[in-house]
């Protein structure tokens, strides 16, 4: 099966398991877990990834990272050293590559106090070996990893707090070395990657607009400030969330406070082709980071069980013929 036809694999935690949920083209409704994976006693899991085969889950502690079986036994494991006893401010993530081969690792050092900068680390996905070791020279609390639908290379969204936020892509270049680039911004937060891969999305860090780009080298296709969608910048702001939802389509969530300070978020449609707003995307959710577009025309939400709920606009009916003249 090519990457481009794989389901798409995602995890939950709950009661101290990583729950893996399988999502294709025929699955709608409330999801169930297709494996529930038991971590090591005494790991807390930050971040998950479980391999499109489910064979295998690797997953991010305050310490380290460690991949396991789908049964649970150890496959391998390695430690950020020092060991930190800093528990807030820092969360490790993971991910894996596009053909599973390897694991991409960000390691916020800084904030967890091992007296060094951040670093993006790169395993060897059976082994546990370091391929390549990427010193980032930034200070983040948190990173949001986007693998390229098409190419592979792999794109890392470091929030730095209020100092804003720095996106690095990585690849893997001539001879199967690992090569990086940090694109010119400090201050876009990485939202998506469209499901062809021809560009993406990010958010103004301070939240005054969206802009889309062109993969891979960042030029800005357009930006809509939050005055396109109708809004007076006093008084609203573009949220760090949305997506794709189809190759065509994006979601912008608006947000803001009304006159008797109640929160509020509203979803909006854009045509990435045109640049010009599509109307209003009514989804009920309890958040503006609930909804997440899957790229394919569907969505998922939480459900109150805790499991994810994936949702699609019902098929139109097909064109009536015309009456023959």
């Amino acid at each position: 099966m090519s990457p481009a036809s794989t389901p798409k694999v995602i995890t939950r935690h709950r009661d101290g398991k990583i729950h893996a949920y399988v999502v294709d083209s025929s699955a709608c409704g409330t999801l169930e877990p297709a494996a529930v994976i038991q971590p090591r006693a005494g790991d807390e899991v930050v971040e998950s990834v479980v391999r499109h085969d489910l064979a295998q889950v690797v997953y991010t502690t305050l310490n380290g990272v460690v991949c396991l079986t789908r049964a649970g036994d150890l496959v391998w494991a390695s430690d950020f050293e020092p060991h930190s006893d800093v528990r807030h401010g820092h969360r490790p993530g993971c991910a894996l590559s596009l053909d599973g081969r390897t694991v991409w690792v960000y390691r916020p050092d800084a904030m967890a106090g091992r007296g060094g900068g951040d670093q993006w680390v790169v395993h060897d996905a059976e082994s546990g070996v370091i391929l390549a070791r990427r010193e980032l020279g930034t200070v983040g609390h948190g990173a949001g990893h986007h693998v390229h639908p098409a190419d592979g290379s792999v794109y890392l969204d470091i929030g730095e707090g209020q100092d804003g936020s720095v996106i690095v892509r990585g690849t893997v270049g001539v001879g199967g070395e690992p090569e990086f680039v940090t694109y010119p911004w400090s201050d876009r937060c990485l939202i998506d990657l469209a499901p062809s891969g021809k560009q993406f999305m990010t958010v103004d860090h301070d939240q005054a607009d969206v802009a889309f780009h062109a993969h891979p080298d960042g030029d800005v296709l357009f930006t809509l400030p939050v005055e396109a969608f109708g809004y007076d910048l006093e008084e609203c702001f573009v949220e760090w969330s949305g997506g794709y939802l189809t190759d065509d389509m994006a979601v912008v969530t608006l947000g803001g406070e009304s006159q008797d300070e109640e929160e509020w978020f509203r979803h909006h449609l854009v045509d990435v082709r045109t640049g010009t707003l599509g109307g209003e995307f009514a989804v009920e959710v309890s958040n503006p980071y609930e909804l997440v577009p899957l790229g394919d025309g569907s969505w998922l939400t939480e459900g109150p069980d805790g499991h994810p709920v994936r949702w699609s606009h019902a098929p139109k009916p097909p064109a009536q013929p015309h009456p023959a003249g």
